[in-house]
């Protein structure tokens, strides 16, 4: 969680649309930060979120997020109302064409979740055959994921379960209650066995589960069986 200075009593609170506009990110993605605790935030009476403005700072300078200045909003609009203030759309997806067959189809975003170093150099190799039309980035924790995801969605996300810190279970779960979901394949990979998982509350619906030990290479065919079913004729 971002670092925050104890508040008193006058300390300058913000709207979630406030935050995000400084933050330069969706309203919905400010939201799951909340719900996953990357972000302090207080209900007014009357239930709606107030998150403190030196833990939005922090979070800006700790991750190099930024959009509007406040300062800058505050005397565009004095009123301090931002409900109307539309937020940009993502650009559209690359489109490359893959393994030298035209075969034309979106760059696929992956995202994987592993703290071990040598599991991720594995996973990079095993997807390089792929060249172009994969996309791979890294996070090592559950909490570093969202920050990415929140920024911004990928395609496809493979996580470990057994994570530091908030865990890959934890993870799914608050992107399941946040509804950020929608769209994103997910490969769980785990050592727990099914009356385990279950115990623990099982993973979303939507979810694949692989178990491991499991080699790279098992993981690389399951990209390219999504990616063959993302192809364009």
């Amino acid at each position: 969680m971002s670092q925050v200075i104890p508040l008193g009593p006058g300390a300058r609170m913000l709207t979630t649309r406030e935050a995000a506009l400084r933050l330069g990110v969706s309203l919905r993605t400010v939201q799951l930060w909340v719900e996953a605790d990357i972000l302090p935030a207080a209900r007014t009476p009357g239930g709606h979120r107030r998150i403190p403005h030196n833990a939005v700072e922090a979070l800006a300078l700790s991750t190099g997020l930024g959009g509007e200045p406040l300062a800058r909003l505050s005397r565009l609009r004095p009123s301090g109302d931002f409900a109307a203030e539309p937020l940009r759309d993502a650009p559209p997806k690359a489109r490359r064409h893959v393994g030298g067959m035209g075969l034309a189809m979106p760059q696929v975003d992956v995202l994987l979740v592993a703290d071990d170093d040598a599991w991720q150099n594995r996973c990079k190799q095993a997807l390089a055959p792929f060249g172009s039309a994969v996309k791979l980035r890294f996070a090592e924790t559950g909490y570093l994921a969202l920050l990415q995801i929140g920024q911004s969605a990928p395609d496809l996300l493979i996580t470990n379960l057994e994570l530091p810190g908030m865990d890959g279970l934890a993870m799914l779960r608050t992107l399941q209650r946040c509804e950020s979901m929608a769209g994103m394949r997910v490969l769980a990979l785990t050592h727990l066995d099914e009356h385990e998982l279950a115990r623990r509350g099982g993973v979303p619906d939507c979810a694949e589960l692989l178990h491991l030990p499991v080699s790279a290479e098992a993981v690389a065919v399951r990209v390219g069986r999504w990616l063959l079913g993302q192809r364009i004729s």
